[in-house]
C-alpha cells in the first residue's frame, strides 16, 4: 500500500509511520485497505471480514449509498460499486439497474450494502422489502443474494445472519 507518511514494515501487512500523521491519514489508508480486500479476485471466504471493510466504506457518508459486491460462482470478487446514492434516511433503488449491472459483469451472486448515516444499523421495514424485491428479480436471471448488509457508524447487521435471507 503506499502513502508518503507510511512504509511497509519488515513482516508483511504491517506498516512503519515515516512522519506525523492525522486522522484523515488513518481514514484515508483504512479505506484503500478495504477497498483492496475487496479487490477483483479476493475469496470472501470469511463474511465478517467482508462486511467491517464495507463498513469502512461506507460508514461516513452524510446520505444513504446503496452498493453491491458482485461474485462469481466461486464467491471471488469481480467488481464492489455504488449504485445509488440518497438523503440522509432513504435513497431509491431500481431492481432492474441492479440486475442490469449485474448481468453486465457476469456476477453468479451478490451480497447488497447499504449504509445508515444515522450510525444505526438497525434495518428498516423498507430495507427487508427491497431486500426481498432484489433477491427475486436477481433469481429469475438466476443471480443469487448471499447478504444484504447494513452498516453504520455503531457496526453492521447482516440480514442472512438475522434469518430474513434464506440461503440454501
Amino acid at each position: 500500500m503506499s502513502h508518503a507518511k507510511f512504509q511497509a514494515g519488515e513482516v508483511a501487512g504491517t506498516y512503519q509511520v515515516a512522519s506525523a500523521v492525522t486522522e484523515a491519514d488513518i481514514f484515508y489508508m483504512a479505506k484503500q485497505l478495504a477497498r483492496r480486500r475487496l479487490a477483483r479476485g479476493r475469496v470472501i471466504s470469511q463474511p465478517a471480514r467482508a462486511f467491517d471493510y464495507l463498513q469502512v466504506l461506507l460508514q461516513d457518508y452524510e446520505h444513504e449509498v446503496f452498493s453491491a459486491l458482485f461474485l462469481d460462482s466461486q464467491h471471488r470478487v469481480i467488481r464492489f460499486e455504488e449504485l445509488f446514492r440518497g438523503t440522509i434516511d432513504s435513497a431509491s433503488v431500481h431492481a432492474r439497474e441492479v440486475v442490469k449491472t449485474a448481468l453486465a459483469h457476469n456476477a453468479a451472486a451478490v451480497i447488497l450494502v447499504h449504509n445508515h448515516p444515522s450510525g444505526n444499523p438497525e434495518p428498516s421495514d423498507a430495507d427487508l422489502r427491497i431486500t426481498q424485491r432484489l433477491k427475486e428479480a436477481l433469481g429469475l436471471v438466476d443471480i443469487r443474494v448471499l447478504d444484504h448488509v447494513v452498516v453504520g457508524g455503531e457496526g453492521y447487521v447482516s440480514l442472512t445472519e438475522r434469518g430474513y435471507l434464506d440461503i440454501p
